[in-house]
């Protein structure tokens, strides 16, 4: 059983309503699976302040943690052992100790918890 999927949303550039389209499906994908947990990778940006993707994937993950699609986002940046909702996380899929961006403050990607 596959506990964690990891999306490449940025690859190919897409506009930010694509990437959303995309992350919506891989969503539907990911709980047919029984997938826990969606890391997106979506960039930062080249502008050093947050690229569209960036800021407009963020933007749809706190609506759909607002609508109950998903559970909660944990941003890179805040994917640490200092974070109470990604220790949490790590209680529950321990797999994720062993992830790269764990304690690497990577504004580029950001943690999906499905229900």
């Amino acid at each position: 059983m596959a506990f964690i999927r990891v999306i490449n949303v940025e690859e190919d550039m897409p506009t930010v309503d694509e990437a959303r389209r995309r992350v919506q499906e891989e969503i539907r994908r990911a709980k047919k699976d029984k997938v826990n947990v969606l890391k997106i990778i979506h960039g930062y940006g080249s502008s050093g302040k947050g690229g569209a993707l960036n800021i407009g994937l963020r933007k749809s993950f706190k609506l759909r943690v607002k609508e109950g699609v998903i559970k909660n986002s944990i941003p890179g940046e805040d994917f640490s052992i200092f974070n109470r909702a990604t220790l949490d996380l790590l209680q529950a899929v321990p797999e994720l100790r062993g992830d790269s961006d764990l304690n690497a403050t990577n504004e580029g990607v950001t943690f999906l918890i499905l229900k």
